[in-house]
């Protein structure tokens, strides 16, 4: 590891970062420093907002991907999403391990068929960044080949506090050429379908379990978030299917979808 610290082509990639006179250059500077460090199979760098709609400001995608992993996600699904869930918690990782931040039956959720699972990623290491009161910078760095090893995730533990730092200066050099920040009314109606989901029929309690089921927590992951017991978990998703007219998971998230293109 040392010996690529120590190599021509990470000092002049530092170089590029320091020189980089925009957003998109420095991005793409920093792309290929952590290239450098460990192999990958794509990057995306994503602003989550506490109070807007994510906003992608690169990515490696290819056009179809594109639009049915970025447009799709950005009409509403991001809600459940883990990464934007973990960007905004008051506390979070300066650099984790996605798979270490999954609810307990996130592989087995409808969201992950829809929106992980076609990605063929097979590891993934975000960088997170606070920078704004509201905004979070993440830096997605994928793999589908092989998963990383510790000698890697050692290397993108040193570099984490050049990320940070590079991060931080993309965030200023964007959020300056932006226009004066509206009120997201799209990102406003999503957030209240989600938490009013099902609010015709189904108590406050149920509308939380069913939350925590769509964002891919079992029922004991569930008893353990709210408190409760396991056996009343399974009294409420009981009722709560039966309100909604459903018998799966699947019927649960595909309601949660309609309800987002209402």
């Amino acid at each position: 590891m040392a010996g690529k610290f120590d190599s021509p082509e990470w000092h002049a990639a530092i170089a590029d970062t320091i020189s980089a006179q925009d957003a998109p250059s420095l991005t793409d500077a920093l792309v290929r420093s952590i290239g450098l460090v460990v192999d990958h199979e794509g990057t995306c760098l994503i602003a989550f907002h506490n109070d807007a709609r994510p906003e992608v400001l690169h990515h490696t995608l290819e056009p179809a991907g594109r639009k049915h992993y970025l447009e799709r996600y950005l009409a509403g699904p991001y809600l459940l999403d883990p990464l934007y869930q973990l960007a905004m918690r008051k506390t979070k990782p300066k650099l984790c391990r996605f798979r270490d931040e999954l609810p307990d039956r996130f592989r087995s959720s409808e969201y992950y068929h829809q929106y992980c699972e076609r990605t063929h990623l097979l590891d993934e290491m975000d960088f997170l960044a606070e920078v704004s009161a509201s905004t979070t910078l993440v830096l997605v760095v994928g793999r589908r080949a092989r998963m990383f090893n510790r000698a890697e995730l050692r290397g993108l533990e040193l570099i984490e506090p050049t990320v940070q730092a590079c991060l931080r200066q993309i965030w200023r050099r964007h959020n300056s050429r932006r226009e004066q920040k509206t009120v997201d009314d799209v990102h406003r109606r999503l957030t209240q379908c989600f938490e009013g989901f099902g609010q015709s029929v189904l108590t406050g309690r149920e509308r939380q379990i069913s939350q925590l089921l769509l964002r891919g927590h079992s029922s004991k992951s569930v008893a353990r978030e709210l408190d409760i017991a396991p056996g009343t978990v399974m009294v409420h998703k009981r009722n709560l299917f039966g309100k909604l007219g459903i018998s799966s998971q699947y019927e649960l998230f595909s309601l949660f979808i309609d309800d987002l293109s209402a």
